[in-house]
C-alpha cells in the first residue's frame, strides 16, 4: 500500500469556544495526546491559514482554519531539539537542575567591572528560556574564566540554594585534571594552607589571619610525563584560584597558567591560549529526590593531545 493512502487530514475553522492555543485544538481535531501533538508539529503536520505551524503555543483566533494532516497509525515524536553554544554543552538536564560542560575562556558570571552579556549564567538562562517550562539558571559555584568543565546549577532559587549548603559543607565531590609543570616529588599528596587577595586581585598564601581563608586541595599523580605531570586534583574547599595558586606555590604551576609562576607555566608543546585544568567530575546529592548523582566529563581535546604527544616516564 502506498503510504500516502494512510494519511489522513482534519480541519476546522475556529470559533469563538475554540480560539487560543493550537494544540488544544489539535488534540481535539486528531484525539491525541500532548506528546503525540507536539510530535506532529515537529513533523509539520499542522497548518494554520495554510502555512505550517511551528510552535507549539501557537494562538489562534476567530476564523483561522487549523488543518492536521498525519498517519493515525504513526506514533510521532517530539524531534531533539539541538542547542548549539561555543560556552557550554549540557552534561545532564532534569526539572531540577541543570549540569553544564564549560568551555575554556567564558567567565561564569559577570564581573563588577565587566558588563560581558555573554556570561556562562547568560547562556545557559537563554538555553532555559527556550524549554517549555520556563526556568532560570541560579547559580551555586563558579569556574574560573580559564578553566573548563562541569559547573551545576538550580533551576529554581530553592534547589539553587540547597546544592549551595551542600558546597558550604564540602559535600559534594569535585575532582579535576590538570597538566602541571615538572616532576612532583610525591605520587600522593594534599596542600593545605591559607590564601589572601592582592590589590590586583591575585591570589596568595599567607598566614592565618581575618583576610585569609583555609584552602586544602588533594591530589594524586595519574601519569609522569618528560618534563610535566598528569594529575587528578580532589577539592576539599572551594576558594578562587585554589588549585593554581597551590601548585604554584609548590613550583608546579598549571601549564599555561598566565597569572601563576606564568614563566614556569609555560611549555613549547601548550600553545592554547587555555591554561591546563579541568573540572572532570561533579558528585552530589540531589536536592530534589537525594539521589547521589556523579556526572563526568572527558579530558578536553588540548589536553589530550598534550599528553599524547609527550614522552612518558
Amino acid at each position: 500500500m502506498n503510504s500516502t493512502m494512510a494519511m489522513t487530514t482534519v480541519s476546522t475553522t475556529i470559533t469563538a469556544e475554540d480560539a487560543g492555543r493550537v494544540d488544544l485544538v489539535v488534540r481535539e481535531l486528531s484525539k491525541a495526546s500532548r506528546s503525540q501533538v507536539r510530535g506532529m508539529v515537529d513533523h509539520g503536520c499542522v497548518s494554520i491559514n495554510g502555512k505550517p505551524c511551528t510552535a507549539i503555543a501557537a494562538t489562534v483566533s476567530v476564523g483561522d482554519e487549523v488543518a492536521v494532516r498525519y498517519d493515525p497509525h504513526q506514533r510521532y515524536h517530539e524531534k531533539k531539539k539541538i542547542w548549539e553554544d561555543r560556552t557550554f554543552t549540557v552534561a545532564y538536564e532534569d526539572d531540577y537542575l541543570i549540569v553544564v560542560d564549560k568551555s575554556a575562556g567564558s567567565l561564569t558570571v559577570p564581573t563588577d567591572n565587566n558588563n560581558d552579556r555573554n556570561t556562562l549564567v547568560e547562556r545557559v538562562s537563554i538555553y532555559l528560556s527556550h524549554s517549555r517550562k520556563k526556568r532560570e539558571a541560579c547559580v551555586v559555584h563558579r569556574l574560573d574564566r580559564e578553566v573548563s568543565g562541569l559547573l551545576v546549577f538550580g533551576k529554581q532559587p530553592d534547589v539553587a540554594e540547597a546544592l549551595i549548603q551542600q558546597f558550604k559543607q564540602r559535600k559534594p565531590q569535585r575532582l579535576y585534571a590538570a597538566i602541571v609543570a615538572g616532576s612532583l616529588a610525591q605520587d600522593e599528596g594534599t596542600f593545605r594552607s591559607h590564601l589572601a587577595t592582592g590589590k590586583n586581585l591575585d591570589r596568595y598564601v599567607a598566614p592565618p589571619s581575618e583576610k585569609s581563608e583555609l584552602a586544602i586541595t588533594h591530589y594524586r599523580v595519574l601519569r609522569r610525563m618528560a618534563d610535566t605531570t598528569l594529575v587528578e586534583v580532589q577539592l576539599e574547599t572551594g576558594k578562587r584560584n585554589q588549585i593554581r595558586v597551590h601548585f604554584a606555590d609548590a613550583g608546579h604551576p598549571v601549564l599555561g597558567d598566565p597569572r601563576y609562576k606564568k614563566e614556569a607555566a609555560k611549555h613549547p608543546r601548550w600553545i592554547r591560549k587555555r591554561i591546563a585544568l579541568h573540572a572532570k567530575s561533579l558528585g552530589f546529592v540531589h536536592p530534589a529526590n537525594g539521589e547521589e548523582m556523579t556526572i563526568d566529563s572527558p579530558l578536553p581535546a588540548a589536553m589530550e593531545k598534550f599528553i599524547a604527544s609527550q614522552r612518558h616516564r
